[in-house]
This record gives C-alpha cells, structure tokens and sequence, in this order.
C-alpha cells in the first residue's frame, strides 16, 4: 500500500467531515431563522485504479445540498403582512425597489412596511405583486416576472368608492289596501297607512352620502309599485312634492306564496331595477329577496358597496394571495395579487444571502401562478414558515463528525510515523 496514497486518503476524509461540520454550523446558527432550509452534505467515492498486487487508495468527494423542498412548521404572529407558505412555491422578491433589479425566490415572509410603504422583508428584499385595477384579475406570464411590481401600501392612502350595486328588500304586508297604478307619487296615497316608506343611504363619485327615499304601495293582487326618490329634493315640511321626479318607478309581481316573481321594468340581471344616484354612478339594486306574506312591512337585507372617503387603517393578506386594503370606514379594497414562483428542481436553487434563492442552470426554469391554483400551495398570513433545522439531529451529526475526522487523522498520524521509519532506514 502506498503511504502517501494512505495519507491523502485521510486527508480527504478530514477535509470532508470539515465541510459536514461547517454544514452542521450553519445549519445550528439558522435554527431560528423563519423560512432557513437545511443544508447537508453527501459523500461520495474517489475510486483510484490498482494493480493486482498494490491496491491505490482513492478518497472521498462532497456534495452540498439544501433541503429546500422540506416544509417547515409554523409560527403564529400578530402582524398582518407576515406570510408563510404551505405547500409548493416560493414568494418573489426583488432586490430593490426600482424596475431593474434582480429578483429572487424565499420562503422568508416577515415583511414590514418601510418608509416609502414598500413590504420589505428581515433580509432588505422587496415583495413583489400584481397591482390590481377596477377588481380585475391580472395576466400571469407563465415563465417570467413581467408585470410584477414592488407591493406598496401607501398608494392607497385615501379612497371613496361610489356606490354600484346593493341588495334591498323588504317583507311587504299582504294585507295591505290596494291603491290605482300609477297614483304615486301623491299626498294622499303617501299618507295612507297601506304606503310603505323606508330610505336607502348610497355614494356618489366623490365620497358624499346621498339619501334615496323609496316608497311601497299595492296597486293589485300580488303587485306592488316600488319607486325611489331624491330625498334631497323633499318638501321642507311636508316631503311631497318632491321638486324632482322619481328616480325609478317598478312593479314588482309575487306568487301565490308571497314570493318574488318579477320586476318590470328589469335592470342588466332579473330580480333587478336600475337607476342612476345623483352626481354619482349607475346603479343596480338586486330586488329579488323581497316578499309579500302575512307579516308587517320589515327589512330583509340592505347591502351596499362603496364608502366615503376614508384612510386605511391596516392590510391584510387572503389564502389566494390577495392584499386588501381596509378602510376606516370598514371598506376592503384588493390592491395587489401576490403570486407564488417554483422550478422544476427547488433543491437545484442557488442559495443568496438574506435567505433567497436564485435560478441556475440545474433547477430549471421559472414558473409563476397563483397560490391554491395548480400544484401551488396557499399563502398564510400571520405566519411565518419556521427553520427545519433540527438541533438534536444537528448535534447528532456533528458527534458523528468529530469522530470521523479524530479517525482520518489518526490514519494521517500513522502514515507520518511510518515515513518517519522509512526515511529511518537510511541511517
């Protein structure tokens, strides 16, 4: 056997284990960084050609890899714009807040809002998103990050949204006394008993509070005349006349149940009426739940979009990746779409410092969509993904380790002391 063969073979050994407990090391300091996954090391044979009398030792080569795909646990926080990910993908991030910078892939989702507004994470990286605009959904390039955008939640400082549509309905008294079609709007027929009045409270395109009041009057048999006024063009002191005419007038028909059969005119949809709110938006009312049965004249449901103008108080981040803006005045509005990447091989990543990953050659290329879509996971907010480092098994290796190495260098020391009696001889 040749002891300079036997001596760079535990060379190689000592070297290898040096590489696991540098693993090891790093792998213990990052116990407690939300989103780290693990690294390792393979061993792998050097296999040295020998003769059939003289065997040639090889060594011993290393391989690095990280346990990216590995799933850690989780931790629950307080804060809103923290984010985990349970399943398949990585949130993307940039480097920077301007249009040419890299991006990257982590599982590190601890982001705050900066001075500027920008999410950015405990690494210094930006959250990239979909801005949305008018609740449309955006185009995801497949295998690219066009369109992603540095998410800041400072852009929607302020908002008024007009009202658009609503639900409105009431329970109408069956046996209320029918009057003549068409006699609203009236002094007498308002005043009457069997006239039903109730108001609505909707937006108009620049934030102010608009009153509609909408008045209910049997006219037949399972017929009913629906018709809305401005209450801001009211009599002073005795509401009609109204100085303007109706905004609406509808006849709605029941069944023989006291159910709701049809609306005339119709808005867009069935079970709906349109009218336009003053200074404001057109508007859609989904009339449909309204009854005529034996009780007295009651709400049944009263929704309506929109609201004044009103700062955000807070965001919050949905499973399917949407950030919502929330208002004062109790309004959510989604302002960005965050979508999840992957590759073909995540363990094929390239490591960065700051906890992200970058594509290489072996992992393949990019692929984008959005979380809970496909073979994507969901986005948890108030989460964040723990390390999966685990410190027994960590110091389990590094014993191992330690061993190996104290080993090979024993193989290393006697090789010496055989040199030592070689170069002896000559003496």
């Amino acid at each position: 056997m040749s002891i300079s063969g036997m001596m760079r073979t535990s060379v190689s050994g000592m070297a290898a284990q040096s590489n696991r407990l540098a693993s090891v090391g790093d792998n213990i300091a990052n116990a407690s960084t939300h989103g780290y996954k693990r690294s390792f090391v393979e061993f792998s044979t050097v296999v040295l050609e020998s003769g059939k009398g003289s065997y040639q030792p090889g060594s011993v080569d290393t391989q690095i890899r990280y346990g990216i795909t590995q799933q850690g646990g989780f931790d629950y926080t307080t804060s809103k714009t923290d984010l985990a990910v349970s399943g398949n993908g990585f949130l993307l991030v940039s480097s920077g807040t301007g249009n040419n910078d890299a991006s990257y892939l982590t599982r590190a989702g601890s982001f705050v809002k900066d001075q500027d507004g920008n999410l950015v994470n405990a690494g210094g990286y930006y959250l990239l998103g979909y801005p949305l605009s008018a609740g449309q959904t955006p185009t995801v390039s497949a295998n690219g990050t066009t369109g992603l955008q540095v998410v800041n939640v400072s852009s929607a400082s302020l908002e008024a949204t007009p009202t658009t549509i609503g639900k409105f309905s009431f329970n109408l008294p069956e046996d209320a006394t029918p009057v003549a079609p068409g006699q609203l709007p009236s002094t007498n027929t308002v005043n009457s008993p069997d006239t039903k009045k109730t108001s609505m409270v909707v937006v108009d395109n620049i934030g102010r509070e608009v009153v509609l009041d909408v008045y209910y009057a049997k006219t037949g048999a399972n017929t009913w005349e629906m018709t809305v006024f401005d209450a801001s063009t009211a009599h002073p002191t005795t509401t009609f006349p109204y100085t303007a005419g109706p905004l609406r007038t509808a006849t709605m028909t029941f069944d023989s149940f006291g159910q709701f059969a049809s609306v005339t005119p119709a808005g867009p949809t069935p079970n709906t009426i349109q009218l336009t709110v003053p200074n404001g938006s057109s508007l859609v009312i989904d009339v449909g739940g309204t009854t005529e049965l034996a009780d007295g004249f009651q709400p049944l449901a009263t929704e309506f979009n929109g609201n004044k103008p009103s700062a955000v108080e807070y965001v919050e981040f949905s499973a399917d990746g949407k950030l919502y803006a929330v208002y004062g005045s109790g309004a959510r509005q989604a302002i960005y779409q965050i979508p999840l990447a992957t590759v073909p091989s995540p363990d094929n990543l390239t490591p960065e410092a700051g906890n992200v990953y970058s594509v290489s050659a072996n992992s393949g290329g990019l692929q984008l969509g959005f979380p809970g879509s496909g073979a994507f996971g969901d986005i948890r907010a108030s989460q964040l993904e723990k390390s999966t480092v685990d410190t027994a098994t960590e110091l389990t290796t590094m014993i191992e380790s330690q061993f190996a190495f104290t080993a090979n260098s024993k193989v290393f020391q006697t090789g010496g002391e055989l040199m030592d009696v070689l170069v002896n001889l000559k003496r």
